[in-house]
C-alpha cells in the first residue's frame, strides 16, 4: 500500500493553484502584450476591446456550463479537459493576421478558461472542512494574482526575444504540460491511496457545514434563491475592478504616463502582488473573527466590507502626479479586491451542498463577467475620450453597491 502523504489536502490545493497561475498567465499574456500587437496589427483601443469582449463573452457564458460539466463529469476529467482546450486555444493567438482572429482565438480562449475558479472551489468543497475552506480558498485565488505577476517579465523576455507570438505558445505549452500532471496527481478523498487514515476522518467529519446550507436542487431553483443572489449580485459588481485591472493596466502606462514595454515589465506586476496578501487576508481574517465568536456567514460579510471600503484607494488615481504613485494605488486596489472576492467564492462553498458547489461558483461567475463585459465595453466607448479616471472611480463606487448588497439580501440569516 502506497506510503501517505501527510497534509495531503494541502499539496491538492498547492496543485490548483499552479494551475490558477498558469491559468491566469495564459489569459495576461494579452494584456502585456497589447501594445506591441496594436502596433503591429494596427489594431485600435476600441477594436482591442472587442478582442477583451470576446473573451469575456465566451468565459461569461461557460462558466455556467463549466460548473455543470466538473459537476458532472467529476473535478478530475473536468478540469483536464478544460486545461488542455485553454492551453491549445492560447498558443492559436500566435497564428492571429488581425483582431478579428485575435478576438476569435480569445473566444475560444475564454471559453476554456472559465473552468478554472469553478473547480478550484469544488476541490475546496472536496477536500476541506468548512473551518479550513476560507484559507484554502485564498490559496488558490493566489495564483490568479502570481499568474498576472509572471506575466509581464515572461512576456516582455519573450517579446524582445522572439517577438509577441511566442509568448502565446510559451504560456500555453506550460498549461498543456500542468495538465498531464493533474490527471496523474488528482484524486478525490475517497480514492486517494496516499491519504492518510486521520487526515480522510478529519476531512469527512468537517464536511458538514456549519452555516445553514441552501436547499436549491438545480438551476433553476438556484436562480429562485436568495442566497445565489447574495453572491451573484456582489461578484456582478466587484468584477469589472478585478478585469480592468488585467486587462487594462498596461494600456493605460502606456498611454497616460508613456511608459515602454521595459517599464511596464518593472512595474506592472507589483499591484498583483499586493493582490496576493489581499487573497491571504481573505483566508486569515475569517478564521480569526471566527476563534473569536463570530459566525462563518458573518466573517465572510466583515471580510468583503473591508475589501470594498479600501477600493476607495484606486479611485484617488486621478489625483497622482507620478507612475509611481499610479501603482501605488493599484496596489490597494489589487489588494482590496482579492479580499472581497476571496470571501464571495468561499460563500459558494459555504451554501450550497458539494454536489452543486461548482454549478453554483460557475453561474455566480457568469453573473460576475456579465459585470465585466459591460464595464470594459464602456471602457472601450470612453477611454480615448475622458481618460481613465473616471471609470477608477466608479469601481469603489460599483464595489461599496455590491458590499450593501450583500448585506442586505443576507439580512436575518440564523446564525450567522
Amino acid at each position: 500500500m502506497p506510503r501517505a502523504i501527510k497534509h495531503l489536502r494541502w499539496w491538492i490545493i498547492g496543485l490548483v493553484t499552479l494551475g490558477t497561475v498558469l491559468n491566469y498567465l495564459a489569459r495576461s499574456t494579452l494584456s502585456v502584450a497589447a501594445p506591441a500587437i496594436k502596433a503591429d496589427l494596427h489594431i485600435t483601443t476600441q477594436q482591442y476591446s472587442w478582442v477583451v469582449m470576446a473573451f469575456q463573452a465566451s468565459y461569461t457564458v461557460m462558466q455556467t456550463v463549466a460548473g455543470a460539466v466538473l459537476d458532472s463529469l467529476g473535478t478530475r476529467l473536468g478540469f483536464m479537459i478544460f486545461a488542455v482546450g485553454w492551453a491549445v486555444a492560447n498558443a492559436l493567438h500566435a497564428l492571429s493576421g488581425g483582431w478579428v482572429g485575435l478576438a476569435f482565438f480569445r473566444g475560444l480562449l475564454g471559453a476554456n478558461e472559465a473552468a478554472a475558479i469553478p473547480a478550484g472551489t469544488k476541490v475546496v468543497s472536496e477536500w476541506f472542512p468548512a473551518r479550513e475552506r476560507s484559507l484554502a480558498t485564498s490559496a488558490f485565488q493566489m495564483g490568479t494574482s502570481l499568474g498576472n505577476m509572471i506575466a509581464p517579465p515572461l512576456v516582455a523576455f519573450c517579446i524582445l526575444w522572439w517577438g509577441w507570438r511566442s509568448a502565446f505558445v510559451v504560456s500555453g505549452l506550460l498549461s498543456l504540460v500542468w495538465s498531464l500532471g493533474w490527471w496523474v496527481c488528482y484524486r478525490r478523498p475517497q480514492e486517494h491511496a496516499r491519504l492518510g487514515d486521520d487526515e480522510r476522518a478529519l476531512i469527512e467529519q468537517g464536511q458538514q457545514v456549519e452555516a445553514e446550507v441552501a436547499p436549491a436542487t438545480g438551476r433553476m431553483a438556484m436562480l429562485r434563491d436568495r442566497h445565489f443572489w447574495a453572491i451573484a449580485v456582489p461578484r456582478f459588481f466587484a468584477e469589472p475592478a478585478w478585469q480592468t485591472f488585467n486587462f487594462f493596466i498596461p494600456l493605460y502606462l502606456v498611454s497616460v504616463w508613456k511608459l515602454d514595454l521595459k517599464a511596464v515589465a518593472l512595474w506592472a506586476w507589483m499591484p498583483f502582488l499586493a493582490a496576493d496578501f489581499g487573497s491571504l487576508a481573505a483566508g486569515v481574517l475569517p478564521g480569526w473573527l471566527i476563534r473569536r465568536g463570530s459566525g462563518i456567514i458573518a466573517s465572510r460579510k466583515i471580510s468583503m466590507s473591508c475589501g470594498a471600503l479600501l477600493m476607495v484607494g484606486p479611485a484617488c488615481i486621478g489625483l497622482v502626479s507620478t507612475p509611481t504613485m499610479a501603482i501605488m494605488l493599484f496596489c490597494v486596489g489589487g489588494f482590496a479586491h482579492q479580499m472581497l472576492n476571496g470571501a464571495l467564492i468561499t460563500l459558494c462553498s459555504d451554501l450550497f451542498p458539494g454536489r452543486q458547489v461548482a454549478t453554483a461558483s460557475g453561474m455566480t461567475g457568469s453573473a460576475a463577467w456579465i459585470g465585466g463585459i459591460l464595464f470594459t465595453f464602456l471602457i472601450g466607448q470612453s477611454a480615448d475620450t475622458f481618460g481613465y479616471n473616471p471609470l477608477f472611480v466608479s469601481l469603489a463606487a460599483l464595489d461599496l453597491l455590491g458590499c450593501a448588497a450583500l448585506w442586505w439580501m443576507m439580512a436575518g440569516r440564523r446564525r450567522d
